[in-house]
């Protein structure tokens, strides 16, 4: 471990496939693929696990990022009321904290929002998400609109107080939101592949959350267009280590 060098941990809300595993060394593998640059420290905590960091680990972290889940995000499982708990108390340090998914709608939910299922449905694909024109990422350059890989079906319905929604779609009125300059919800995926997504597909097709016939739409879809995952990712890291 480089000294000095900035120490983020992933919160894991989700179980790693078989397939993600081998491919992928897990969501871990993922995440620090996506984010992690020279020097820095990443750690992970298997919080659906009920693996949670200790009160007197949490100060040694520059920044968090809560990842996606099979769990619905306005659940009362025992770790998802933990992690709600753990949010409230690194909001109130104010650390930085980067939501993905399920992350941006339990971040919502700890600050004052609500969640629950999207009346139009599940939204599994490539979707345009339209960046609102207040100025939090003009000296990126990235483009005003936004393809990203999405995996849901619930959404942030109402933003927490004083929170700003920065980004949003056809289907999702909350596509992304800030809240002060330390957190940040994203509701897509910027981390996952095509190929990630294709077998999450065929997961929710085992487990009859989706029909076939949907399935092979989608997958169809999927091989028209691409994720903008350069941009995405220059986002979330100008956010998660420059505060955007």
């Amino acid at each position: 471990m480089a000294m000095g060098g900035k120490r983020f941990a992933i919160l894991l809300c989700a179980e790693d496939s078989d397939y993600v595993k081998k491919v992928y060394g897990g969501y871990f593998g993922v995440f620090v693929r996506m984010l992690a640059e020279e020097g820095e420290t990443w750690d992970v905590y298997r919080v659906a696990s009920g693996e949670f960091p200790e009160d007197d680990e949490i100060g040694l972290f520059d920044g968090f990022v809560i990842t996606g889940s099979c769990n619905d995000a306005h659940g009362n499982d025992v770790w998802i009321c933990k992690l709600l708990n753990l949010l409230k108390k690194l909001d109130s340090m104010k650390k930085t904290i980067l939501g993905i998914c399920f992350g941006h709608q339990i971040l919502a939910r700890a600050l004052g929002g609500k969640t629950g299922r999207n009346v139009a449905g599940w939204d599994i694909g490539v979707t345009a998400i339209h960046l609102s024109s207040s100025n939090h990422f003009s000296s990126l350059k990235i483009p005003a609109t936004l393809s990203v890989i999405e995996c849901h079906r619930d959404e942030v319905c109402e933003l927490p107080p004083k929170a700003e929604v920065i980004a949003w779609s056809e289907k999702t009125g909350i596509e992304m939101f800030k809240y002060g300059n330390h957190i940040m919800g994203i509701q897509g995926h910027p981390e996952y592949t095509k190929d990630i997504l294709l077998h999450l597909i065929d997961r929710l097709l085992n487990r009859d959350l989706i029909v076939e016939s949907y399935a092979k739409e989608m997958k169809a879809k999927l091989g028209t267009c691409e994720p903008d995952r350069e941009a995405l990712r220059k986002l979330c890291i100008s956010f998660l280590k420059g505060g955007l």
